[in-house]
Order: structure tokens, then sequence, then C-alpha cells
């Protein structure tokens, strides 16, 4: 029986992402775990992997085009096999051979394409059901007319993306449909129609009068990814009633416990300070597992299972989290190897789905930047983050009163007050400094 295959969770609140391209075609044999499309999200290209194996019997989208996550995608199944329709319709034909990938828009029935062959209509006549051997163009898709406006759907993604009104831009397609090339050619008019309502800011615009300009000042645009910062941070920062606890820790046993095992460790291999700090949080979350809890409103939802956001900085500016499964379960080797390929595919801004989903609790380290001490913002619905600074050598007293050299680190867990107080806070770094300051406990 043929299998869907859907959008995957992108992570965060993200509801859907931009189609790049499809990097299998219809009729490919694959493996379940395959990566058949590439999803830009505003943080990164995520990769979509199939969730089983067999022949690829349909693609259901443009490059281009918006999918929504939980939205079919494609279809995989036994050669041969019908795919079955969209929108409850009749099951369609398996997909014909082609030389390149097969894009479906997500509103029709999933059909075979050829790319010879054209569409016709009767005259006079309604249009006819999609034929198994016929491609469906951009002017003969999209019919059920969201908004009451004739658009095909690529036309209808630009238009979001440029927040552009349908309503004033003029159909050259069959019909008076508007198709891609007239939204590309759209240009505002002089005064701003009285019907057109204005685009909605992504968060709202602080005002500090004109805009600067001149020699001195560079303008530059608000990236993506910066804009989603931006309004999650604020929604964190608003809605969110942070406190903040911070405690030093002596880190001189956990640099000579890390040095000690990756004596015999080849780089590849090699545990960082960063995988001890994670593990170190997962094993604190056991005992505190109040702090492993998501705020929804009226309902808390303590999570059983213990996965440990890693917040990465990208290249450009920006960060994204991918996140440690059952950080307080893997062991510490095999959490250093998928923690070092999890980082090395955000920095090279191609991540996998399961890469940035099930975030419980969070880890920020600016332990590598000379950074002494800092607050992190909670990532929402979150109860929690734990900031972690760089190990310094200052001057400390000893047990026997003397005065000597000691390797610290400051770290500051922000928790969310709706869900638990400044007592439990501190409870959970006197943990967490256990583990930090006896390593041997880690394993």
């Amino acid at each position: 029986m043929a299998q869907q295959i859907k959008m995957p969770n992108l992570g965060s609140d993200m509801t859907e992402g931009v189609l790049l391209n499809w990097t299998k075609k219809v009729g490919d044999q694959i493996n379940a775990g395959d990566v058949i499309a590439e999803i830009e999200t505003d943080k990164a290209t995520v990769e979509v992997p199939a969730e089983a194996g067999g022949t690829l019997l349909a693609l259901i989208g443009e490059p281009g085009s918006s999918l929504k996550v939980g939205s079919v995608i494609g279809w995989v199944g036994a050669a041969g096999e019908d795919v079955p329709a969209a929108n409850g319709g009749a099951p369609a034909q398996r997909p014909a051979s082609t030389s390149a990938p097969t894009a479906i828009s997500a509103s029709v029935t999933p059909t075979a394409i050829s790319p010879s062959v054209t569409p016709t209509r009767p005259g006079g006549g309604s249009p006819p059901p999609p034929r198994p051997t016929q491609k469906p163009a951009e002017d003969d898709v999209d019919e059920n007319l969201p908004d009451g406006i004739k658009a095909s759907p690529v036309a209808r993604a630009i238009a979001r993306e440029r927040n552009i009104d349908l309503r004033q831009v003029n159909g050259t397609g069959p019909g008076g449909r508007i198709i891609k090339a007239d939204v590309e050619a759209w240009q505002p008019p002089a005064a701003p129609a009285p019907a057109q309502a204005p685009a909605a800011a992504p968060i709202a615009a602080q005002t500090f009068g004109e805009l600067p300009s001149g020699p001195d000042v560079e303008i530059i645009d608000t990236s993506k990814i910066r804009s989603r910062i931006a309004r999650r941070m604020i929604d964190a920062k608003q809605q969110t009633p942070h406190f903040y606890v911070t405690n030093e820790l002596d880190v001189e046993a956990l640099l000579d416990f890390r040095k000690q095992i990756n004596a015999g460790l080849d780089d590849a291999h090699k545990i960082s300070v960063n995988d001890l700090i994670v593990k170190a949080t997962a094993l604190s979350l056991r005992e505190f597992p109040n702090l492993n809890t998501h705020y929804y409103g009226d309902k808390l939802v303590r999570h059983k299972r213990i996965n440990i956001g890693i917040a990465v900085a990208i290249p450009g500016g920006g960060l994204v989290n991918v996140v440690a499964k059952d950080a307080d379960r893997v062991s510490l080797s095999a959490l250093a190897q998928i923690n070092k390929e999890m980082i090395g595919r955000a920095r090279e801004g191609k991540v996998k789905p399961d890469d940035i989903q099930g975030s419980t609790f969070t880890v920020s380290n600016l332990g590598a930047y000379d950074v002494e001490h800092f607050l992190a913002i909670i990532n929402p619905p979150e109860a929690g983050i734990l900031a972690i600074g760089s190990a310094m050598k200052i001057p400390v007293v000893k047990a026997d009163g003397t005065l000597g050299i000691g390797n610290r680190m400051r770290v500051t867990v922000s928790v969310d007050h709706r869900v638990s107080d400044g007592a439990e806070g501190a409870q959970f770094l006197q943990a967490f400094k256990k583990y930090i300051e006896a390593p041997m406990r880690l394993i």
C-alpha cells in the first residue's frame, strides 16, 4: 500500500517552509532515510528524508512554493501502484517515468506527468479532470479560489513573500487568472488604493524618527532569521516571567577529566567541554523534572524524555538550536559524536528535521568567546535555559585558607516563574555543580 511522505516539523514555531528543489524524481527507487527534498526555513536549509522505502510514486509541490508542516508532499510504494487522490477523490494512476523531478500542485490529484502533453479544454465545457499523462500547468490548478481570487499557487507564494495584495494585480492567464509573471511584473500604484490594507509588519517596529541617511550610514534590510529571532525573543521577554540564579563552579576536575578521556582518541571522536555540560544538564534535570516541563496556560506538560537544545551560532549571524535526544541516557562518547555531526550540519546551513525537533530544555554556551557571565532568554514553551560562561583562572581561597589560582566558570539558569521558583532553580544549580565538580558521575 502506498505511503504518504509528509512535510516534517521544522522546529520552533515554524508552520511552513519553501521548497527549494526535489533531490529525487518520480520513478526512483529510494530507501527509508534518503533525502528527497530541500526545504528553506528562516534559519537553515532542511533536508527532508523519506520515512519509507520503495518506488517514488508522486511528488507534490513546485520549487518556490510554500509547503505547510504536516501536509502530504509525496507518495512511496510498490512500482505500478496507484496513488490515493488528494481531497478524497479517486486514486490517481502512478506517474510515468521522467528524466526530471515531478512537481504536482498540492491542490490537485497527484498524476503522472509527461512534459510533451499540453492540457486542453473542450469548447464551452467545464475543464476535464487531470489525465494521468498530463502535466498540470500553472494556469490549470488551484480551483478553490482562496479569497475569491483566481491565481496560481506559485503566484500566491510570491505575493505572500513580497507582501503584494493580489487584488491589485491584473491577471493575464486564461480567464483572467493571475500567474507568476503577473506578480513578478507588478509595480505598486503611485497612491495606494483605498481598499488595499497595509501589509502587516512581523513585529511592532519601534520609531526613532526619520531614517538616517547620507554617507555616514549604511541601511541594511533585516534578514529573515533576524526578524524571526526578534519576534520570538520579544514574545519570550514580554510573555515569560524570567528569574535568574547564578553560581560559580570549580572546573579544574572537569578539564582534567576531559584531557584524560581524549588522550587516546582521534580528533573526530574527542569529547568537548560542551558535551560534558550537556550531559551534566540532562542528569540534573532527572533530579528536577519540573524544569523539564513546558507551559501551556492552564496545563503543564512534563516531558519524560530529556532532550537538550544546543544553541549554535551560524555563519552570517543568528542561531539555530540542535537537539541532543535522550541526553541523560546516551553514552558520553555517542552523545559527543551525535552533537558534532548536528552542529556541523547547522553551521553548513543544512540540517535534518530530527536535528531541530523536540527540545525540552536549552543550553547556551558562550565559553569559547571569553565571556565571564551572561543571562539567556528562555525559548518558549520551555521552562528554562542554562547560560554558560568561560572557564577562567582567578585568585581563590583554598580549603586550608591559603590563596591560590583556581579555574572557575560562572553559570546562570533562567527559569519561567510560572513553572518554578527560586529555591528550585538554586537546587538545580547545586545538582549541576555536583556533576561538574565530580565529573566521574557523568559516566
